[in-house]
């Protein structure tokens, strides 16, 4: 829970109008977009520059989110970098199922590790547009979100004494189990989902097996593959939530793979080393409102989507930019209407990525269920997709996000 401000040694605390909790795509770009209004504000982030820059994260950006990237000047090595995507693909019933979805649509989907983009974003904030921020801080409380001084308090890595900092508003981007969280109110209203599934989660130092993401719906469970790179590509299998991932040897996992993706019409898959295998178990969650006195949610901070439906670092991009510009509209020229608008903003694509999430499980795990009625059902959903232009459509727009409106 929030608590009040700390006695400070300082006679003088310094002040941002902004201080923003964690550095990840969210954060980072909330403090983009104020550092280009010329509005000050501080990043504080309790793992290492390093650390960000390498941590392994999603890797699906969606046309639009690249684009609201692109008019904000954050987009330039993305666009130069990354790949874009016009197709995916199902394997079920042992052959493959292409989507054209650019086809249908004109727009794309974009890989570019998270990393990456990370990277990029912590540049032009810190080392181009002169941002302030500290890497490494430890123990960061928030406090008097309710009152118009709210504050924020935490340990200095190097000299090990708490500083204090004053601000306006708190942007809290610091994921679930972050000082954000910890200072929510009792009136925050939590909302979770399981979906009593794991997906062992797997990094290939392999080239794709496809110029495109594969599902592949199997009776023996869920098979994802994601290209990341010309030499890298992620692996998803489904399991039992809890799993151990050590229970899955090198040579188990690629004949799960190789079983699961198999199509009589496509070659098999290309092996390689493994990197990283961990076990996610499939859960979302919400809060609302995403909004608490002075304090302003987005990313994992304000909720989660599996990564059923490769939507996470998308909803965090869109929180950012309606935040960032919320913040700038009221800074520079007092006007509130993106801050009292934003929680219900921002809540209308998340709900509508969550049911789209909730979706897609059906899909990708109900050949597996152990129910027969359950496994035709999906079967049909499935060849509706391929043979319905409305099904195709409705699928086409959840899938990339293009709704006129949310």
């Amino acid at each position: 829970m929030t608590s009040p401000s700390p006695h400070s040694n300082s006679p003088s605390p310094p002040r941002f109008p902004v201080v923003v909790v964690g550095a990840g795509p969210a954060g980072l770009t909330v403090g983009n977009i104020l550092r280009a209004a010329g509005v000050d504000c501080l990043v504080l982030e309790t793992e290492s520059r390093e650390f960000i820059e390498r941590r392994p994260r999603a890797g699906v950006i969606e046309e639009w989110a690249v684009r609201g990237l692109e008019r904000r000047g954050l987009a330039g090595n993305l666009l130069e970098r990354a790949e874009r995507h016009s197709e995916c693909e199902f394997r079920f019933d042992g052959h493959g199922y292409r989507f054209a979805y650019t086809e249908l649509t004109g727009r794309h989907h974009w890989v570019y590790p998270q990393p990456l983009l990370v990277t990029d974003l912590v540049r032009e904030y810190a080392d181009v547009r002169g941002g302030e921020i500290r890497f490494g801080v430890r123990d960061v409380r928030l406090h008097d979100l309710d009152s118009d001084r709210p504050a924020v308090s935490y340990t200095d890595p190097d000299s090990g004494e708490r500083r204090l900092v004053h601000c306006d508003f708190v942007a809290g981007c610091d994921g679930a189990r972050g000082a954000s969280r910890a200072a929510l109110p009792d009136r925050a209203r939590i909302s979770r989902h399981d979906y009593g599934i794991g997906w062992l989660a797997l990094l290939a130092e392999a080239p794709p097996s496809a110029d495109r993401v594969l599902f592949g719906m199997h009776p023996r469970g869920f098979a994802g593959h994601m290209p990341r790179s010309a030499e890298m590509t992620r692996y998803y299998l489904q399991c039992p939530p809890g799993d151990d991932p050590d229970d899955w040897s090198d040579d188990r996992v690629w004949d799960e793979l190789q079983q699961r993706l198999r199509a009589a019409d496509r070659p098999p898959l290309t092996r390689g080393r493994l990197l990283e295998k961990r076990v996610l178990d499939m859960h979302n969650y919400v809060v609302e409102p995403m909004v608490f006195g002075r304090l302003f949610l987005a990313g994992d901070a304000a909720h989660l989507v599996a990564p059923i439906a490769a939507k996470g670092m998308n909803l965090a991009l869109n929180d950012a930019f309606l935040l960032g510009d919320g913040l700038v509209a009221y800074l520079t020229k007092g006007d509130p209407t993106g801050l009292d608008g934003y929680s219900a903003a921002c809540l209308r694509r998340v709900w509508d990525y969550q049911e789209f999430s909730e979706w897609l499980s059906g899909i990708y795990h109900g050949t597996s269920s152990g129910d027969p009625h359950r496994a035709g059902t999906t079967l049909a959903r499935l060849r509706r997709v391929f043979t319905s232009p409305v099904a195709s459509a409705a699928f086409a727009e959840q899938y990339l996000g293009t709704a006129t409106a949310y």
